[in-house]
């Protein structure tokens, strides 16, 4: 995907934050963990792959209960390395306890660091499938078309700017 997203003020006009936009990815997160990146409490992301190269933005879809797209994030980088260096590099600002995060990579050898650049957020929660026509959740996460994406991040405000 190629093009801008683009955030409208608290007033439905003018344009606060625009940049140009990469590849898109819709990440199943659960609530607990997709609120900490809203809050900015949690700074990146854990995944057992990466994501792709171009990706440059992530929808952040909460599961159950909420089953919605709560926000998204620019990605600010990623880092591939074992458990135990992740942990080393991200403790501070994973979100996440010490005790479930090695739970998490407990058979994996590898693991990502998505670390989370701007935060965004609707005025209300997108509905997958009747904002995004997407049909269910990924498992872990998915790529979206550029329409998807853009018709989702459209939607979004820069956290804190949200009236």
């Amino acid at each position: 995907m190629s093009g801008t997203a683009q955030t409208i003020d608290a007033k439905g006009g003018s344009v606060v934050a625009s940049q140009p936009t990469g590849g898109v990815a819709l990440m199943s997160i659960h609530p607990v963990y997709a609120n900490a990146i809203l809050r900015g409490d949690k700074k990146v992301e854990f995944r057992k792959r990466r994501l792709a190269s171009d990706i440059t933005h992530v929808l952040v879809y909460a599961t159950a209960p909420v089953g919605a797209v709560v926000g998204a994030f620019t990605v600010a980088g990623q880092y591939t390395s074992t458990p135990v260096n992740l942990w080393k590099r991200f403790a501070q600002v994973a979100g996440i306890p010490r005790l479930k995060f090695f739970d998490h990579y407990s058979s994996s050898a590898l693991g990502t660091g998505i670390e989370v650049g701007m935060v965004f957020a609707p005025r209300q929660p997108l509905n997958l499938t009747a904002s995004l026509g997407v049909q269910r959740p990924p498992q872990s996460f998915q790529y979206v078309t550029p329409e998807t994406a853009q018709s989702a991040l459209d939607a979004m405000s820069p956290v804190g700017l949200i009236a």
